[in-house]
């Protein structure tokens, strides 16, 4: 505590004034703000040349992927074609695509290793220096999972770590000095609550990577020091929570409302329906019956929690791209799960409706909304045009939340 102490006074701040920093990006409680996650694994990177070969990127999965049973929907086909997302002419578009049809922020899955950075290209070559980067906020998620050999996965496990996701403290001083001097110095950042916005994926990860919740607590006071020493504000840290496993060797954690508060988090969000709702019908499960459910959750979750909860609406699920194609498609767990079926436009539409409804009850300040997601194609949840349904997707977001 005594550093960020320091930290206050250097950057001439007091506790309550922590994070009076540019107003312009901030987000409000009188709108809504639309925040889409972005993955970006399309386009090459070293450690998958090393892993895959050549010059491998997550679109070789698409390409390949088959329909596993009569009237599966695969392979799915971007209708912008197979783009390099490092090359700002092609995220221009994207920018301009999601701010037309009221997406206000990326939310980058963003990794960092022991050893280093991944799939950062997508970010640092494409969306930073695209011409119209002004147009849309981003942040970041620190996707600290494990990252496993999965890509594709065949039918039986055990699954070999490439990566781990606990990094030393000192890795973790690095990545986050990495994080103000590149990202958070930028005028396109995204602030909630005038705090810069920087996600967790995994809390447990983030634990095993200090051995204890108090030294997890100093490292994350340390990095809200150096942010204000910087003279950038406040952080605004939010963690995603889930009751469910999805990836493998994921672990939920127990009793989150007390560490939270004992990390001194700020927010609260989901990352995909998934991690809250079992899929009982394989190999479709009803979009209609697990949006119904986790309309329920966003009051559940907003009662059960003592800090904000930002709702999420997920567009789709089918992670088949993601299996071999060769091997039978059974039930063995991710990314051998049930899909969701019946996500249409028109029910992606009546998800939008609802969350709105949710939101405007009053019980979530600021009115923020996460999507999963803006291109997680090989995981069947993306807002990107495809070749079967266009623009339609993006269209709905823009009929209930455009202005």
């Amino acid at each position: 505590m005594k550093s960020l102490l320091s930290a206050l006074i250097i950057a001439g701040l007091s506790s309550a004034a922590f994070g009076a920093g540019d107003k312009s990006a901030s987000v409000t409680d009188n709108e809504y703000t639309l925040a889409a996650y972005y993955f970006p694994n399309y386009h090459q990177d070293p450690r998958n040349a090393e892993w895959h070969g050549g010059a491998w990127t997550g679109w070789e999965l698409l390409k390949r992927a088959e329909p596993r049973w009569p009237g599966h929907a695969q392979p799915k086909v971007p209708l912008w074609g197979y783009e390099d997302e490092a090359d700002p002419a092609v995220m221009a578009r994207k920018i301009d695509a999601a701010a037309d049809h009221a997406v206000d922020a990326f939310i980058f899955d963003w990794y960092w290793y022991d050893d280093g950075p991944f799939l950062q290209r997508a970010l640092e070559d494409g969306f930073l220096k695209a011409p119209n980067v002004q147009r849309l906020k981003f942040s970041l998620m620190w996707t600290n999972h494990d990252w496993l050999d999965i890509q594709p996965a065949p039918h039986i496990g055990p699954y070999r770590r490439l990566v781990p996701g606990a990094v030393t403290p000192e890795t973790f001083r690095a990545a986050t000095d990495h994080v103000i001097k590149t990202y958070f110095s930028h005028p396109s950042y995204w602030r909630v609550n005038n705090g810069l916005y920087f996600s967790f994926y995994d809390l447990s990860t983030l634990l095993r990577s200090f051995s204890d919740t108090s030294k997890t607590r100093a490292a994350l006071d340390d990095f809200r020091a150096r942010a204000a020493g910087a003279g950038l504000g406040a952080l605004h840290l939010n963690a995603v929570v889930w009751g469910r496993q999805v990836l493998p060797n994921e672990e939920a954690v127990k009793d989150v409302t007390v560490l939270l508060k004992d990390l001194g988090f700020d927010s609260i969000t989901s990352y995909v329906w998934l991690h809250h709702q079992g899929m009982p019908d394989f190999p479709i499960t009803s979009y209609a019956k697990v949006q119904e459910a986790s309309v329920q959750d966003y009051a559940k979750f907003t009662q059960q929690y003592a800090l904000p909860y930002f709702p999420n609406v997920t567009m789709g699920w089918d992670p088949s791209p993601r299996t071999v194609q060769s091997d039978p498609y059974t039930n063995a767990g991710y990314p051998w799960t049930p899909t969701l079926g019946g996500n249409t436009p028109e029910a992606y539409r009546k998800a939008l409706e609802d969350a709105k409804g949710f939101l405007d009850q009053g019980n979530t300040s600021p009115k923020i909304l996460t999507l999963n997601a803006w291109n997680e194609w090989t995981e069947g949840s993306y807002l990107e045009p495809d070749t079967a349904h266009g623009l339609a997707y993006l269209d709905a977001i823009h009929d209930v939340f455009g202005n």
